[in-house]
């Protein structure tokens, strides 16, 4: 896990430079456009400020030093530590995910079973449907007729994770009452998409168990139909959920992007939107850290719960 986060810093760090140009570059510009011109010996001495002088190694030893003592380097653009940045966003980042996590799997798996167990039905053929369009609708489009539908119809704004009076207002149980308000459109929007592959993947995958000869077996001896379906083929169904874990994690903060973008949610994803398109190195680095982190986290997540939930998988 640490080599890979090494491997991925460096990477990212190139790649982050790769563009011609840097922040100070469109920031001299602005000034330029502003004041006409911009004196030389202010542009040395902001480029020697921000650490730009340095070549592209040093600024990424400089960086890759002072993330291990918990500073994350200066954002450019904000004007701001970069751990103050991420430390408001993430709170909300991390909220959201699991949340959304929750209503994907609640929703998703029993929805799965349902529609293996009632193959053809009149229940797997709506559930079938309403899967692709969940999978063909764009998140960021479902929100904006959200939005659109909320405030005509019920008088309700969706945007922002809180309405605007309680935005800088201090914690209360009324501001804690107005953010679940606004967290079921967000949880749904953002999850869609999620559910929908799940119930597909549930319930191709259970199909396949259920017509395995162990299970033909156990049926002609008389175990029960409950027991029989919930201790042996919905377990074995689940290992390739279980094992996509790692990828949900992120893909929920860095998927959700432009939908985070459209709603105003203030999260890691919409941050690093902004830090690529200025060319905020430092704060850009640091968003992609926290989702290569939270893939690796993930993913040795998904390797314990696989372990857990099918013995037949063992390591040594």
């Amino acid at each position: 896990m640490v080599v890979l986060l090494f491997v991925i810093s460096v990477f990212s760090f190139i790649v982050i430079q790769l563009p011609p140009g840097d922040y100070l570059t469109s920031y001299i510009m602005t000034l330029q456009t502003q004041q006409g011109t911009v004196d030389e010996s202010m542009i040395e001495a902001l480029r020697k400020q921000y650490g730009l002088d340095l070549p592209m190694y040093d600024q990424y030893i400089f960086w890759i030093k002072n993330m291990f003592k918990g500073d994350f380097g200066w954002s450019f653009e904000w004007k701001q530590p970069v751990g103050k940045l991420l430390a408001d966003r993430l709170p909300m980042t991390v909220l959201l995910s699991i949340l959304t996590l929750i209503f994907t799997y609640v929703i998703a798996v029993p929805i799965g079973i349902y529609s293996a167990t009632h193959q053809y039905s009149f229940g797997d053929f709506f559930f079938t449907i309403i899967g692709f369009v969940g999978l063909a609708t764009p998140s960021f489009f479902l929100a904006l007729v959200l939005m659109f539908l909320f405030n005509k119809y019920l008088g309700f704004s969706v945007g922002g994770i809180f309405s605007t009076q309680y935005i800088d207002a201090p914690w209360s149980f009324a501001k804690f009452m107005d953010l679940l308000k606004h967290l079921p459109i967000p949880i749904f929007v953002i999850g869609l998409a999620g559910t929908a592959s799940i119930i597909r993947v549930m319930r191709g995958c259970l199909l396949d168990e259920l017509r395995q000869q162990y299970v033909i077996t156990a049926r002609a001896k008389g175990l029960s139909e409950r027991k029989l379906l919930y201790k042996y083929p919905v377990r074995v169904a689940m290992n390739p959920i279980i094992s996509t874990i790692g990828w949900v994690l992120p893909g929920i903060v860095s998927g959700a992007t432009i939908t985070a973008i459209v709603l105003d949610i203030p999260t890691v994803g919409n941050l690093l939107y902004s830090a690529l398109l200025s060319q905020d190195t430092y704060l850009a680095g640091s968003s992609i850290m926290i989702l290569a982190f939270l893939t690796i986290i993930g993913t040795f997540i998904s390797d314990l719960l696989l372990a857990w939930a099918d013995p037949r998988i063992q390591y040594q």
